[in-house]
């Protein structure tokens, strides 16, 4: 799978910047992400041809699927750019004026984005598994890589990437030994488990009964509180929120 990467962020990225964080994304899936997986892919900088991004024109992307960075958040001009030149290409994008809000690298948003792009290209993949709020009933789980502990993060090269689960932790019972995240930080004594979120992270399902689509974070967690709601600004161009189509 070759995922081509757009630069709309007017400068202030460089291509130089975008090669350097690309290729440790490149070495973290290779030799972090696929190994657990069995799923690769790489990331691969391709050329613009215009300097404002347009509705009007054909699109740059030569890969499989497509990562637009994109520096303001104008979720509505990105996800009507995408639909017009890429319509039915899997796609992700990295704003980096949110990724500022949130206080971290746009880096991390890059890995975080190509992992979850990797796992479901299309975002229709669910899992049954508990209701967070009562573990007595089931509700179908979305299928993200990296939500669960996206406060979480780790150097590659110099370069910031993101945490991400293992397909251990898409299962009903933790394993004795088993690990459910790649890093496996613990707090308060407990590593993450299955269909948990650690601090700061956050989880998303379909409650079929009540056919809604929830996002769940531990009761005050402050930090998940507000990363949710500033990840709540890029409106229809985040991956997750596309799952309200199934409502």
């Amino acid at each position: 799978m070759i995922i081509s990467v757009i630069n709309h962020t007017n400068g202030a990225v460089s291509d130089e910047e975008l090669q350097v964080a690309i290729r440790a994304v490149n070495r973290q899936i290779a030799h972090d992400f696929t190994p657990y997986w069995s799923l690769g892919a790489e990331l691969r900088l391709e050329g613009r041809s215009e300097k404002k991004p347009t509705k009007r024109r054909l699109a740059d992307m030569r890969g499989d699927a497509v990562l637009y960075v994109w520096n303001e958040v104008d979720a509505d001009g990105a996800l009507g750019y995408h639909d017009k030149n890429d319509r039915g290409i899997p796609y992700g994008f990295v704003f980096t004026d949110l990724s500022k809000e949130l206080e971290e690298p746009w880096s991390v948003t890059l890995s975080h984005e190509a992992l979850e792009l990797i796992g479901d290209p299309e975002t229709n993949l669910l899992v049954v598994g508990p209701n967070p709020t009562d573990r007595r009933k089931k509700v179908f789980h979305w299928y993200e890589m990296c939500d669960a502990v996206q406060a979480e993060s780790y150097e590659v090269d110099g370069v910031m990437v993101s945490n991400f689960v293992l397909p251990l932790y898409f299962t009903s019972s933790d394993e004795r030994g088993g690990r459910n995240d790649f890093l496996g930080r613990s707090y308060k004594g407990k590593t993450l488990q299955s269909f948990g979120v650690n601090p700061g992270g956050y989880l998303g399902y379909y409650d079929p009964q009540k056919r809604t689509n929830t996002s769940f974070f531990a009761k005050g967690d402050l930090k998940a509180e507000v990363r949710l709601a500033i990840k709540h600004k890029a409106k229809g161009a985040r991956r997750s929120i596309r799952y309200s189509r199934l409502v």
